[in-house]
């Protein structure tokens, strides 16, 4: 009892002494609750057949009946199942390499630039893609892309060549949107990598220079591992979302074309086509679910394996 009563005022002794920054956590935590954790109760749609009633949500949830994983037949009967899995787990394992691979490249180059405003210019530069919405870069890409007007077009032909009929053909569209996708992140993504490479000590690179290490030296034997957490930690999350694809990448880009389908169609476009022609809401929430546990188990197999190399790496 004495220890009870012990553990209970040391618990509240650790809330007094922190209350500062659980008031700041209190916006956030309410925010979570309301928007995170009620909504996964809602769950429950994806093994219903919904309807919605004039009598709200919750009535709409009563009277809708119990259907079991009829559901999830929409995802894996139909006969581009494998199409847009392997779009959407392809697509986004390049993704996951190239943002790694060029956003450390890219922080480790901004952090030798020693002109700190020049710095500030080249890292609003590549910040300000992230920040236009998907709409805006489809009909940035239709102006070069565009079979009439295009540039692109109209640059091929001025030297004699066909003009290319970009969204009726999709051998080329891979490449377009990987383009596309690592440009506009690329800025975002290594912000934390620079604060990171910013963060190392510098008595490690004057060891360095101690011992003649040259540049690339230095880069290769200190700032690299010094990242090797940072990037392990960030690659399981996006392992997570693996099974997630960038929606308005893929629908607004290649503006929904169905000539593209079979390089373009993942299973977020896939399953709004289908949200849009059916009006079947327990579809659509039994493919958002399947993403969510894909991906949770994903996470948890990703973070196993890194912990076993490197518990410093994992993320728990």
């Amino acid at each position: 009892m004495m220890n009870k009563k012990k553990g209970i005022g040391r618990f509240l002794s650790n809330i007094w002494r922190f209350k500062a920054l659980i008031l700041m956590a209190i916006p956030g935590m309410i925010w979570m609750i309301f928007f995170f954790y009620i909504p996964v109760f809602a769950n429950v749609v994806a093994f219903k057949n919904f309807h919605i009633s004039p009598d709200g949500f919750l009535a709409s949830l009563r009277e809708s009946p119990w259907v079991g994983f009829e559901n999830f037949k929409f995802l894996f009967s139909s006969d581009q199942a494998f199409l847009i899995t392997k779009n959407t787990v392809l697509y986004n394992v390049t993704f996951i390499a190239l943002n790694l691979i060029i956003s450390v490249i890219f922080a480790i180059i901004m952090s030798e630039l020693r002109n700190k405003r020049l710095v500030k210019v080249y890292q609003t530069m590549s910040l300000l893609p992230y920040f236009l919405s998907w709409v805006i870069i489809g009909y940035f890409v239709y102006a070069f892309l565009s079979p009439d007007k295009g540039i692109f077009n109209q640059w091929i032909v001025s030297h004699g060549g066909t003009a290319i009929n970009w969204y009726n053909d999709p051998k080329y569209w891979p490449f377009i949107l990987v383009f596309i996708g690592t440009w506009k992140g690329i800025g975002y993504n290594s912000i934390i990598y620079f604060a990171s490479v910013m963060g190392i000590d510098p008595t490690y690179y004057e060891a360095a220079m101690v011992d003649g290490a040259s540049k690339w030296q230095q880069i290769k034997n200190v700032t690299i591992p010094q990242l090797i957490p940072l990037m392990s930690i960030l690659t399981i999350l996006a392992v997570g979302n693996i099974f997630r694809a960038d929606f308005g990448l893929f629908y607004n880009v290649p503006r929904n074309s169905g000539s593209l389908y079979e390089v373009t169609q993942v299973l977020d476009t896939y399953i709004f086509n289908g949200l849009t022609a059916t009006g079947d809401f327990g579809m659509t929430a039994a493919a958002g679910l399947y993403q969510s546990v894909v991906g949770f188990v994903l996470l948890m197999i990703t973070n196993a394996i890194a912990r076993r190399y490197d518990s410093e790496s994992a993320l728990f």
